[in-house]
């Protein structure tokens, strides 16, 4: 039986972007109390348990890939869905969710990410990197290789294309065309500085079996936009997601440092 989450788990799923992610190891302990089961069966993935004040029982759980947060009270038969604070207004979930749930997620994403096929632009031994799906027919991917020329330059950052081809008939060509290009990284910068990509008579199989695994990696992370770039930053190094060219701010934190 396919059983539906309960509204308030589905409209915790529902509060951010969502991607499948490869699963993350599960506390041994099958025997859940019978409120976490319950929970289970609407849709709760629980993932490992934690300590929590006031007798209560943490669970770290995820639906459709979003951390939640439960507690169970100490008789073992309540259970209480959300984040936690103290007397401080300190969220007491946070951390654990990161610790057990978000983090490995991440990790797991990141490594999809770095196993994909990719065109690097700017230094390999840049202490930054960012991954971004790039279409060669989009505009605002034109506009976010132009906006990152300073921290590139200055070799603080590297970007990872993942190429795609989703926007017009030609955007497959050409993407294959610049994944087989003798000196990849050289064709993309001078295709964003304004050349016209030279398609090919023949296309390599082994650039279209690349050209769609990535498609499908962008489908499968339910993404729709390009650019759509994956970074680390704020508390703990999560990862987060920007889609289209970002305003002035939101770049800076992309990047990790104020324009160079």
């Amino acid at each position: 039986m396919v059983h539906r989450p309960c509204r308030s788990l589905w409209l915790l799923a529902l509060a951010g972007l969502l991607w499948p992610l490869a699963s993350v190891a599960q506390d041994d302990d099958s025997t859940w109390p019978a409120p976490i089961q319950a929970l289970e069966k609407q849709g709760l993935t629980v993932h490992e348990r934690f300590e929590a004040p006031a007798g209560l029982t943490g669970y770290a759980g995820s639906v459709q890939g979003r951390e939640v947060a439960v507690y169970v009270t100490e008789d073992g038969q309540h259970a209480i869905v959300g984040t936690l604070l103290d007397a401080q207004g300190n969220d007491l979930s946070a951390k654990p969710l990161a610790r057990l749930v978000g983090g490995p997620q991440d990790a797991a994403l990141w490594q999809q990410l770095e196993e994909s096929t990719w065109i690097a632009d700017g230094d390999d031994n840049a202490e930054r990197v960012l991954y971004t799906f790039t279409d060669p027919n989009c505009p605002y991917c034109h506009k976010f290789f132009e906006q990152t020329r300073p921290w590139v330059e200055a070799g603080k950052v590297q970007l990872r294309h993942i190429m795609v081809g989703v926007l017009k008939q030609d955007s497959p060509q050409k993407a294959i065309a610049l994944l087989a290009a003798d000196d990849p990284s050289q064709a993309l910068r001078e295709h964003q500085q304004g050349d016209e990509i030279v398609l090919l008579d023949k296309l390599p199989r082994d650039k279209e079996d690349a050209l769609l695994a990535n498609n499908q990696l962008m489908s499968s992370l339910g993404l729709n936009a390009t650019p759509s770039t994956f970074y680390h930053s704020g508390e703990n190094d999560r990862l987060s997601i920007t889609q289209g060219a970002p305003a002035k701010e939101e770049l800076m934190k992309m990047m990790g440092s104020p324009k160079p």
